[in-house]
């Protein structure tokens, strides 16, 4: 099998596998899914209590439920390095929690305000702060202040959603779109410029020619309108792929993992086409 990148960007990405299956195809976007590590907060402490502000006090109250607050902390993008970070089960500390295998992120403010997930301050490497600065978390009015020690960790997304680094994953077969030279002239296969919503079409020299196949929906309505001037197939053995992610990794990293937990597997062998390994 082979992988030609298409097209990727920070948290965007496309590109082509070859001389595959659908079987395999399908166990590549699962993988990329729901096996790809991330760090993400598992942990929040919230501070009970008034709490004092240029001797003024605040109520440490939010208007939501402290597991909604929770809850909003975990779903927020926690950026991802494999070479600083690993798995608590797999960390030397035996999962009781070090710099190896934790980031922990202290939260302090004051209302009234918008909490947003940019107030998130890591202790310790300031290159571990969110990149998602405008995620809101909690209104706060005037009077209240929330004081929170979320700690995040590596895990997948079989346990939970917010380990989830690729969203969106979804593949088609590679479509094949051929014209009946000796009729592409024809009024009727011109129509199919007409009909097709994806633009895939286009004249040259009075002749209808392919523009973009990759674009091709395969809903056919070209070869109906054309009358079989024009046929379009699915090719089984190669699939097109786009994802997206959450930004704690980027499409390359999601990639890249996914085929090495695949390349792992006796049936799994990569290759890459036109671009060096990402």
């Amino acid at each position: 099998m082979e992988v030609e990148i298409r097209e990727m960007g920070e948290t965007r990405g496309s590109f082509i596998l070859k001389n595959s299956s659908p079987a395999m195809a399908n166990a590549l976007r699962r993988t990329m899914l729901t096996d790809i590590p991330k760090m993400a907060i598992d942990k929040v402490e919230f501070h009970l209590g008034p709490i004092m502000v240029d001797d003024k006090e605040y109520e440490s109250v939010t208007p939501l439920f402290d597991e909604i607050v929770a809850h909003r902390l975990g779903m927020v993008p926690v950026p991802t390095d494999y070479s600083l970070f690993s798995s608590q089960e797999d960390c030397v500390c035996g999962g009781e929690g070090c710099p190896s295998c934790t980031i922990m992120y202290s939260l302090n403010k004051i209302g009234p305000c918008t909490v947003l997930s940019g107030d998130m301050m890591p202790l310790g490497n300031p290159d571990l702060a969110v990149k998602d600065q405008f995620i809101p978390i909690v209104e706060l009015t005037d009077g209240q202040a929330v004081l929170i020690y979320a700690t995040a960790v590596m895990g997948t997304a079989r346990k939970h959603v917010k380990w989830q680094a690729a969203f969106g994953v979804g593949y088609k077969y590679l479509p094949n779109v051929s014209i009946d030279k000796k009729r592409a002239g024809e009024q009727d296969t011109l129509d199919s410029i007409r009909v097709c919503p994806r633009r895939v079409f286009e004249v040259k020299s009075g002749k209808l020619a392919v523009r973009d196949a990759l674009n091709c929906g395969m809903c056919r309505e070209c070869e109906v309108v054309s009358k079989g001037a024009v046929t379009v197939s699915a090719d089984e053995t190669n699939f097109l792929f786009k994802y997206e992610t959450d930004g704690s990794l980027t499409a390359k990293q999601v990639l890249d993992r996914g085929m090495e937990i695949l390349s792992a597997q006796p049936e799994g062998v990569f290759s890459y086409v036109g671009e060096e390994k990402l």
